[in-house]
């Protein structure tokens, strides 16, 4: 995926004659949440910083330089990804919360949160949807840096994923 993603955007820095290196494309696409839409967002963003901050083309520490000021950390989660999982963690001691509920406690639309945000931090394994609501993985203690609860006990609870 993160090849195809680095073809994209290859071509659309070419389309938008933006000068840019392998190793800084594939940075980008690291970061992408392997969306195209995402990745093509990111590299205009980081057109603007490399005219800024270097010598305009995007190399692999413009990349980083970059999204490192847009915010975008290594799993391609922004301050919004972040506030889902922190709310999760330190208002719902990890969950399981309703989307309603979460919704109303970071401000963010119901149908938002399902749409843009949740099916990232599903399919990369950082929450989980039970019937009793959404619950952070041992996965987002590790990324955010807290420490492990001791309802990550492996004979206690286990379906949650455990291992990175």
């Amino acid at each position: 995926a993160i090849s195809e993603l680095e073809r994209i955007i290859l071509r659309s820095a070419r389309l938008l004659e933006i000068p840019i290196e392998l190793d800084g494309a594939q940075e980008i696409a690291r970061r992408s949440r392997g969306t195209p839409r995402i990745a093509n967002r990111l590299l205009r963003r980081l057109r603007d910083i490399a005219q800024v901050k270097g010598k305009g083309d995007i190399t692999c520490d413009i990349a980083q330089l970059g999204l490192k000021l847009l915010d975008v950390d290594s799993m391609g989660f922004d301050p919004m990804d972040r506030r889902i999982l922190r709310t999760i963690i330190e208002t719902f001691q990890g969950g399981p919360v309703g989307i309603d509920t979460l919704s109303a406690a970071i401000g963010e639309e119901k149908e938002t949160l399902e749409d843009v945000y949740e099916p990232y931090l599903l399919q990369e394994g950082f929450i989980q949807r039970t019937p009793r609501g959404r619950l952070c993985t041992a996965k987002s203690y590790r990324h955010l840096g807290y420490a492990l609860p001791k309802k990550f006990d492996m004979d206690i609870i286990p379906h949650l994923p455990f291992e990175e």
